[in-house]
C-alpha cells in the first residue's frame, strides 16, 4: 500500500492546493490555511461573450434586487426573533418559566468560565505546547522524528533526516520538517503519543490494513498534522480562554485527564479513517472527511454524560 501511495502522490505544490488556487493568500496566516489541498476540481468558470452583455446586465440587476429583498427579510426575521425571545424570557412570562433559557439563547455564553487551579495549569501547559513550532535544526525535534520512525518501523534502520524513505510514512517529501506548518511540534508529539499508547490502532492506520481502500489514499503522517491543526481550531486553543462550545466542554474534561488532548487526537484519527472508509473517499475528498470528523467530535463532546475523553463513544474504536 505504501508503494502504491507513493506512486500516486502529488507534487508539494499540489498537496498545498496552490497550483489551482486563484485567490490571493499572501496575507493569510499559516494557521488559517488548510494543510492539504482544497477540493478544487480545476476552477471552471462560466464565461459569456460580448453578445450576451445585455442579458448579463439584466441578470445582474435581478440578482441585486433579490439580494436586497433577502437582506430585508433576514433583518425582519432577526428583529421578530429578538422580540419573541424578549417576551418568552421576560420575568413575568409564563412560557419563560417552562422553557429552558439555553434553548432560546444556546449560542450565548453569559456565565464567565471559572477554572480551578488544576484546570488553569493544564490549559496553560497545553497552550504552551501549541505555540511551539517545529524546528528541524533543534536536536530534540530531530530526536522526536527519529523516535517516531522507531515506533512506526521497529525493525528498520532510521533513515537520514532527509531521505525518500520518509515518504513511506506519509510525509509529502524527503524532508518531514517542511510538512508541519500550522500543526507545530505538538502534531509530532501527538503521533508519538498515538504510536506509544495505542500501537495496534497506530499500525493499522499507518499501513492501512483495514477496509477497501482507494487507489489514491491520504498520506498518513500529513493527515496526522491536519488532525492536530483541526483540534487546535475546534477547541480554540490559541485563545486565552476558549469561546467555542467544544472548547469550553474540553476544559471540563481536561480537569479530569491531563492527556485529554492527546487521547482526543487518537480518537479523531481513528474516527477520520472510519469515515474515510464509510464514504469510500479518495485523496481530493480529504478535507471533506476531516470536516465530517470535526462535526462528529463536536456532537460527542456535547453529550451530557461525558466526564472524560475516554467516555466518548468513538473511544471504543481505539480498543
Amino acid at each position: 500500500m505504501a508503494a502504491r501511495t507513493i506512486r500516486r502522490r502529488l507534487h508539494h505544490g499540489d498537496i498545498d492546493g496552490r497550483r489551482n488556487e486563484y485567490s490571493d493568500l499572501s496575507g493569510v496566516d499559516a494557521l488559517n490555511e488548510p494543510l492539504l489541498g482544497n477540493n478544487n476540481r480545476g476552477g471552471h468558470y462560466n464565461y459569456k461573450g460580448s453578445d450576451d452583455g445585455g442579458e448579463q446586465d439584466w441578470d445582474d440587476k435581478k440578482k441585486e434586487i433579490n439580494l436586497h429583498w433577502t437582506r430585508l427579510f433576514a433583518n425582519l426575521i432577526a428583529q421578530w426573533s429578538q422580540w419573541l425571545a424578549n417576551i418568552i424570557l421576560g420575568s413575568g412570562s409564563v412560557l419563560g418559566r417552562f422553557l429552558p433559557i439555553s434553548s432560546i439563547a444556546s449560542n450565548e455564553q453569559d456565565d464567565p468560565i471559572c477554572l480551578c487551579p488544576l484546570q488553569e495549569e493544564r490549559y496553560r501547559n497545553l497552550r504552551l505546547r501549541v505555540e511551539v513550532q517545529f524546528d528541524g535544526s533543534r536536536l530534540d525535534h530531530q530526536d522526536a522524528l527519529k523516535q517516531l520512525w522507531r515506533l512506526a518501523y521497529p525493525d528498520r534502520e532510521i533513515p537520514p533526516l532527509k531521505s525518500e524513505l520518509w515518504k513511506e510514512m506519509g510525509w509529502q517529501g524527503c524532508d518531514p520538517s517542511t510538512d508541519f506548518r500550522g500543526g507545530g511540534f505538538i502534531s509530532l508529539e501527538n503521533l508519538i503519543f498515538f504510536a506509544t499508547n495505542y500501537p495496534n490502532s497506530f499500525q493499522t492506520l499507518l499501513h492501512k490494513t483495514e477496509g477497501r481502500r482507494a487507489d489514491w489514499e491520504y498520506p498518513f503522517a500529513v493527515a496526522g498534522v491536519n488532525i492536530s491543526f483541526m483540534l487546535i481550531q475546534m477547541l480554540d486553543l490559541q485563545s486565552v480562554l476558549p469561546s467555542s462550545k467544544a472548547g469550553v466542554r474540553f476544559l471540563e474534561l481536561l480537569g479530569e485527564d491531563e492527556k485529554a488532548f492527546d487521547d482526543l487526537y487518537c480518537i479523531a484519527f481513528r474516527m477520520l479513517d472510519a469515515q474515510w472508509l464509510a464514504k469510500g473517499a479518495s485523496y481530493m475528498e480529504f478535507n471533506e472527511v476531516l470536516k465530517s470528523t470535526r462535526n462528529q467530535l463536536e456532537r460527542e463532546l456535547a453529550l451530557e454524560d461525558i466526564t472524560s475523553v475516554k467516555d466518548l463513544p468513538a473511544y471504543n474504536m481505539l480498543m
